[in-house]
């Protein structure tokens, strides 16, 4: 870093918004381990730990966070650590492992039956109008990345505009709002009515 404020002839950044972005594309690859890195929300001194490490996931960073980039290989070990499975005592560990003798063959009826895992989700909200870029962040990283991160997950996300002028809207928002929504590649059923 150091090396930019010695070398004025290397490449600066425009804006900010690049650099977020950047950040934001690098936390949500899933190869974070060998192409990016992980975030934390605080680094607990006494503990000697990040706080909210999270990775692979769509974080909503932004300008004003005080979080923390997190090198792949330090998150990846702080990770083993608190996610280790408790060992069991040997005597426990062999009757684990021994078969159930006792198991009925497949397809009997007196078998235990696996309870079926929900295949489906569907959800809806309604966003603040005046922030929806925070509220759809949230949402982005509450709910869409624990579902996109599941293996073979076909998540589609839609957004629903809705919006009452009662004094009529002016041409040149029409114009600006119809050609950035086809700009946006809006479908079919979008735009304006006189009613």
């Amino acid at each position: 870093m150091e090396d930019f404020g010695k070398y004025l002839y290397l490449p600066r950044l425009q804006q900010s918004a690049v650099l977020l972005n950047a950040i934001r594309s690098g936390l949500s690859l899933l190869t974070w381990e060998k192409d990016s890195f992980a975030y934390a929300e605080s680094y607990d001194e006494q503990a000697q730990r990040y706080r909210g490490l999270r990775h692979g996931a769509i974080i909503p960073v932004t300008a004003d966070d005080t979080g923390f980039l997190v090198k792949p290989d330090v998150a990846r070990d702080q990770i083993d650590k608190e996610t280790k499975p408790a060992t069991l005592p040997a005597e426990e560990e062999t009757a684990v492992a021994k078969p159930d003798e006792t198991a009925t063959p497949e397809g009997s009826q007196s078998g235990k039956v696996e309870p079926l895992k929900p295949k489906r989700y569907h959800g809806t909200v309604r966003l603040d109008s005046a922030r929806v870029g925070r509220d759809a962040g949230r949402i982005a990283d509450e709910i869409i990345s624990h579902l996109v991160g599941l293996v073979g997950s076909n998540v589609t996300v839609t957004l629903e505009i809705e919006a009452e002028v009662p004094t009529g809207t002016p041409d040149h928002v029409v114009r600006t709002v119809t050609e950035n929504g086809r700009t946006l590649k809006f479908q079919g059923n979008s735009g304006f009515e006189s009613v």
